[in-house]
């Protein structure tokens, strides 16, 4: 028996096909194959040389006409958008010519549907993490290789399920191996929690709160230290600059002499004291200078301080005007402002993980702890709770550890290249909220930030380390970071701009799929780019744990009994009182 014919194209554009539907065979249909004519759902259009164009619904419209006897007949027109041809049961993508005349429409077969989605790719490198949104027997496999390896993003707004999507697509990848072992995989996931709710999604997970975070001040290059002590908007911040930049790459080479002081600079990742850098401007503020003896620093006794490096990082020195001769030295009394911020910054106490317990951490321990490699407990993946980070240093905490993992990649990778390995730690760098990061903003405070992670966002791949981009304002965010992307799952998006900003950035001609952001379920996507062999409307599966990101159910509450709250345990923890205190990012 020939294959049943539902509707004769009647127009072919280059990136649309018109088709009028059998008005009766489409009224004769039950509920069950309805469904094969929604929007969304796959069509097949043969044409006389047994080629198979593959499309899917666009839109659906009803057009009325008079026939000769003046009776109004309605005619049922469907506008598909062709997607590739399918030629002896395999997909290629791109086919949009269909050889006239066609023979007509049919729904496409589950079997064909399969072949799509399984037959373009190699088995081992099917990644899976989701289903067709029309065919739930469907399962959609995307190239594992193609998706990690090229930065990608997952855009949504609140509600439409990207953490549970970030939750389950990670989950796959830890759990992937290759049959013959039962260690775990070499996987190496780096994940921003600004909300800590993946602790529960990844109860195995290496968790970094601030409780046990340490990330040493001596590790934060230029821009970082810049932020975090320097005033720009003071009339003398290139003072402060210029005097802040010498002291700590003097101190830098006192405190490194195994090294080559030609090879220490400002920017490089070695200790220095602080406490010392403090001390050196404290007195280059308040020093005098004896204008008889060579324009000399003397101290209130007199004697003379041929070197202020080191004599000024070793001790304070009391200053007083003896005699005339004594004059003010160039920066007397510039820095009062300046050393009241560098105290107050080094003893807020909110920012103990930066400046207390650090004189024996090494930068191999920082590597370890953020890459998983603990002595006690190796992790696929590292969640990183941000939750308790103060705000003022938020970027720059950020901007320190995705910095630190590009530069382990780049010099990572110049080793191997003596073996002639290419990589062996790939990273993936994962940002929930990423617009609190990298906005499109010029704002010095998130300068720090949107330069590491643009960087890794231009030359990451190189070098084995990518990103993950998930926020629910794409319109937000750095369209520097975007336009690197190579994969995208746009879930429901109901805002214009941002379905804007989006349609704008997603590199595929995808036509009207875009139309259909704003109505998308909970859980449901666009999932588009390089990995999968064409844009695809996706239902991510559920994940083995949820992240603890539930909606609260307001009305269920409040129908319920009143509850007593006991404040003074609330403002403990709030006045930072409880031992097991954690600050909060307000």
């Amino acid at each position: 028996m020939g294959k049943e014919y539902f509707g004769d194209v009647i127009a072919v554009y280059p990136n649309k096909i018109r088709i009028a539907i059998d008005k009766e065979k489409y009224d004769g249909m039950d509920d069950e194959q309805l469904k094969k004519f929604t929007l969304g759902a796959y069509l097949e259009i043969s044409d006389k040389e047994d080629a198979k164009i593959l499309s899917i619904i666009e839109n659906f419209s009803i057009t009325c006409e008079t026939d000769k006897d003046g009776k109004e007949k309605k005619k049922y027109i469907i506008e598909a958008l062709p997607l590739g041809s399918i030629v002896d049961g395999k997909f290629k993508r791109g086919g949009d010519s269909i050889v006239l005349p066609p023979k007509g429409m049919s729904p496409a077969s589950e079997v064909d549907i399969k072949n799509v989605y399984e037959g373009w790719i190699e088995k081992d490198k099917k990644f899976k993490f989701s289903k067709l949104i029309q065919n739930d027997n469907v399962q959609v496999s995307v190239d594992g290789n193609r998706f990690f390896n090229k930065h990608f993003a997952i855009i949504g707004a609140t509600g439409s399920g990207k953490s549970c999507s970030v939750a389950k697509i990670l989950q796959e990848a830890i759990k992937t191996k290759n049959a013959g072992y039962q260690e775990l995989n070499n996987s190496h996931i780096i994940l921003f929690d600004i909300h800590g709710e993946y602790k529960t999604a990844f109860p195995e997970c290496n968790y970094l709160e601030l409780q046990n975070l340490k990330i040493p001040y001596w590790l934060f290059d230029s821009e970082e230290l810049g932020e975090l002590f320097i005033e720009s908007n003071e009339q003398n911040s290139h003072n402060q600059i210029s005097q802040f930049r010498f002291c700590v790459t003097e101190n830098k080479k006192l405190k490194n002499q195994d090294i080559p002081s030609s090879k220490v600079f400002y920017d490089s990742s070695l200790k220095f004291s602080i406490e010392e850098v403090v001390r050196y401007i404290k007195n280059v503020n308040n020093e005098l200078i004896n204008k008889n003896k060579n324009r000399t620093p003397a101290d209130k006794n007199g004697i003379l301080i041929n070197n202020r490096i080191p004599d000024y990082f070793n001790r304070e020195f009391e200053f007083s005007k003896i005699d005339s001769g004594y004059v003010n030295g160039p920066y007397t009394g510039d820095f009062e402002r300046f050393v009241m911020r560098l105290e107050t910054t080094i003893n807020n106490p909110r920012l103990n993980f930066i400046f207390k317990d650090i004189d024996s951490v090494t930068i191999e321990d920082v590597l370890r702890k953020f890459i998983g490699y603990l002595d006690d407990k190796k992790s696929n993946i590292t969640v990183i709770d941000l939750g308790g980070i103060p705000f003022e240093v938020l970027s720059i905490t950020v901007s320190l550890i995705s910095r630190l993992l590009f530069d382990f990649g780049f010099y990572y990778k110049k080793y191997l290249s003596k073996k002639g390995i290419i990589c062996e730690t790939p990273l993936l760098l994962v940002y929930e909220e990423a617009h609190k990061y990298v906005p499109r903003s010029e704002l010095v405070r998130y300068r720090a930030s949107k330069n590491a992670i643009e960087r890794i966002a231009k030359e990451g791949r190189k070098y084995g380390v990518t990103l993950g981009i998930v926020s629910q304002r794409p319109s937000e965010i750095s369209e520097t970071i975007f336009s690197q992307c190579n994969n995208f799952i746009a879930m429901r998006l109901t805002n214009p701009n941002d379905q804007a900003y989006v349609k704008r950035l997603l590199p595929d001609n995808i036509g009207g799929l875009i139309d259909v952001l704003p109505s998308l379920q909970q859980g449901e996507g666009l999932l588009i780019g390089d990995a999968i062999v064409m844009p695809t409307l996706i239902k991510i599966d559920k994940c083995n744990k949820e992240p603890s990101s539930s909606d609260i159910p307001y009305y269920d509450i409040w129908k319920e009994q009143w509850k007593d709250v006991l404040f003074e345990k609330i403002t403990e923890n709030w006045q930072g009182k409880s031992k097991d205190n954690k600050e909060h990012n307000t």
